[in-house]
């Protein structure tokens, strides 16, 4: 946002919305860029082998570790899930590399 913001000549003192900035600048919200590389990952995890490091879980976390206290962290799978249902993407189209991609495109306005 910094350099958004010094780019239209803005400063911080001048409490200019970010909203306004990315509307001007036509940039899209960041958290659906994030939403979109998290997906685009999947995608390629998705195409990978099943007997690929990545797919059969052997990079995954140990399981007896024992956890802190308080609300469990929000893993990677959660989050994918979440994103899918969110933008109504079934993981299935993640096999057909150009489907994929249109479904996960974030047009800039």
């Amino acid at each position: 946002m910094r350099m958004l913001r010094w780019f239209c000549g803005h400063t911080r003192r001048d409490r200019v919305r970010n909203e306004v900035i990315r509307d001007r600048v036509g940039v899209a919200p960041i958290e659906e860029k994030l939403t979109q590389h998290r997906l685009r990952w999947f995608g390629h995890v998705q195409r990978r082998p099943p007997e690929a490091p990545v797919r059969n879980g052997i990079l995954e976390l140990v399981d007896n570790v024992k956890r802190g206290r308080g609300r469990p962290k929000l893993t990677w799978d959660e989050s994918v899930k979440r994103d899918l249902k969110d933008w109504n993407i079934s993981k299935e189209i993640a096999l057909d590399r150009s489907a994929w991609r249109l479904a996960i495109n974030v047009p800039e306005p």
